[in-house]
């Protein structure tokens, strides 16, 4: 039987918590530590819905990518969104573990899960290296590669339409094929300076600004907000292979009711 403990020690090894950026707030945020888990549900983002569902489905946790817990908390009522979860979480006895930054730096993590669906091949470094870990190595945000052959943006827009599932792309079109490629799970607007300094033609990221694509546009650079939920939600199908190779009679289950909450017309 698996606890709380064990797959934190397991997240920890995979996606070692020291890793993340000193603005997170990863780990075990609610819950005993040795906590007995039978069934565990993943979701990206630790809504009501998802603890509701939990609790029908009958699992002791929940792992989520986003922790439900940032910033200071001061009460835990019903008064506000974390406090509200916070006390859903403990009135049914779920614990909350969340991988947030660090599984986004993790070698398999986030950027690697991502990089291969945009369509990465051959050797795939780092964006952006934030540190060295003693026995995973060189990690960061992001990931740079080149497709097996250059792509029109429209077939390109497609093909991730496709491998991401989104509800809509925002995009810019820089007039150039698609061949070398950067790409951030989430919001890494920020990041666009770096991928430029990559020699990429083309970034795909999430939660753009108005001034990103002015960016992209005055630097010739094709840009395609893929959506934060699409292009870190993935990520979750490496976990669960994580944890049903370490825990056999653990039963591990997608939030049914965690999904993309932008729609489009």
């Amino acid at each position: 039987m698996a606890t709380v403990r064990d797959i934190y020690a397991l997240m920890n090894e995979k996606a070692p918590f020291s890793m993340q950026e000193s603005w997170d707030n990863s780990g075990l945020l609610v819950g005993h530590w040795d906590g007995e888990v039978r069934r565990v549900l993943l979701a990206l983002d630790l809504t009501p819905e998802v603890i509701l569902e939990a609790e029908r489905l009958g699992c002791e946790l929940i792992l989520s990518h986003h922790p439900v817990i940032f910033g200071g908390l001061k009460q835990a009522t019903d008064g506000d969104y974390t406090g509200k979860r916070v006390l859903m979480l403990a009135e049914r006895h779920i614990a909350a573990l969340c991988c947030h930054t660090c599984l986004d730096s993790a070698p398999g993590g986030v950027n690697d899960v991502l990089a291969a669906l945009c369509g990465l091949k051959g050797e795939i470094r780092l964006l952006e290296q934030s540190g060295t870990h003693p026995k995973l190595g060189a990690y960061g945000i992001g990931r740079v590669g080149s497709l097996s052959a250059p792509l029109p943006m429209e077939e390109y827009l497609t093909f991730l339409k496709q491998t991401l599932g989104p509800n809509g792309l925002r995009f810019h079109d820089a007039g150039k094929p698609v061949y070398r490629v950067a790409v951030g799970g989430g919001s890494c607007g920020s990041m666009m300076g770096e991928a430029l300094a990559a020699g990429c033609d083309t970034f795909v990221t999430a939660d753009l600004k108005h001034d990103h694509f002015l960016e992209a546009m005055d630097a010739g650079l094709n840009l395609i907000d893929a959506g934060h939920f699409c292009t870190e939600r993935p990520v979750m199908e490496q976990v669960k292979a994580w944890l049903t190779e370490r825990f056999p009679g653990l039963e591990v289950l997608d939030a049914c009711t965690n999904t993309e909450p932008i729609s489009y017309r």
